[in-house]
């Protein structure tokens, strides 16, 4: 299972959806896009708390997985796409979905927008 980055923020705040996002981790089979560390560290400085301690945990709980040119291009044909149909997307989310396709690992994300994904799971 790939986390999607709103599925790590479950997962530090302990919110609501933290006991599924633990379930994956304690199975040790999860993977976190490379692209993600960003948007954790950005999440991080919003939040006032250690960016590092964060991303040492990811690196900790799941395997890091590299943005290749086969899935940056990939990202930039799905979020070219999603646009197109006017759907509330972001290049970044490009990259964490063709990074699920490249590998075929399913997403756990708390992102609504992902609904219409295959293999997306909303938590």
């Amino acid at each position: 299972m790939i986390l999607d980055t709103s599925a790590w923020i479950e997962f530090f705040n302990q919110s609501n959806n933290y006991t599924r996002v633990k379930e994956c981790l304690e199975n040790k089979n999860c993977y976190t896009s490379i692209i993600s560390v960003a948007e954790i560290s950005q999440w991080a400085q919003r939040q006032n708390i250690d960016g590092q301690l964060l991303i040492s945990k990811v690196g900790a709980f799941s395997k890091l997985l590299p943005i290749t040119s086969q899935i940056a291009f990939v990202a930039g044909e799905i979020d070219h796409k999603r646009k197109k149909a006017k759907i509330h997307w972001g290049m970044i989310d490009s990259l964490i979905v063709a990074t699920a396709q490249s590998y075929n690992i399913p997403i756990l994300t708390k992102d609504s927008h992902f609904k219409d994904i295959k293999n997306a799971e909303l938590i």
